[in-house]
């Protein structure tokens, strides 16, 4: 996964990614990323979120692979919902929490309901994890239909973050390969 002519956008969820995170590992495996940063990481707003993901697209002059999390998975989706580029070739949107649930996900992400059930105009992989606290797999599945995504189950992973002491996480690799070709 180095085509530099193509970035990977890390996109983080609430809280941000530790270091012990897959996407803090890509970070440092891949010279063709970059991490999207926020002002707060553990109060989000959507309308601030959103301006810092588009003027990161924006910026950037080149191709660019979405890589979200969690929280970050929604803002993608208000994201496509809201801005167009053709830069976005593809996202690979991992364990996206359900915003829309209270007994899912906590009150400060509420902010970030509904979740967008638009299809997106670009190709994208949902990945879910059939013990995820923050989503169940059914809704995950049902995410990835509404959304036009390829919907894979990893298994017992968890929330897919650092309590899955995933590292380089190469089943995600070869995933994001599949964007990029």
């Amino acid at each position: 996964m180095e085509d530099k002519r193509t970035k990977i956008l890390i996109i983080p969820g609430l809280g941000d990614s530790g270091e012990h995170h897959w996407q803090s590992f890509w970070l440092k495996k891949f010279d063709n990323s970059l991490n999207l940063i926020q002002d707060n990481w553990d109060e989000p707003k959507l309308d601030h979120w959103l301006s810092k993901l588009n003027d990161t697209i924006l910026n950037l002059d080149c191709a660019v692979i979405l890589v979200a999390h969690s929280l970050g998975v929604s803002l993608v989706l208000h994201w496509a919902d809201k801005f167009d580029t053709p830069k976005v070739k593809g996202a690979l949107l991992v364990a996206p929490a359900d915003v829309d649930s209270p007994r899912h996900t906590p009150e400060v992400v509420r902010g970030f309901a509904p979740v967008p059930l638009s299809r997106l105009p670009f190709p994208s992989i949902v990945v879910a994890s059939n013990n995820d606290t923050f989503v169940s797999l059914d809704r995950a599945r049902y995410f990835a239909a509404q959304w036009g995504s390829d919907f894979v189950n990893v298994g017992s992973k968890g929330h897919i973050n650092s309590d899955s002491h995933l590292e380089f996480w190469e089943e995600g690799q070869t995933l994001l390969r599949k964007l990029t070709k």
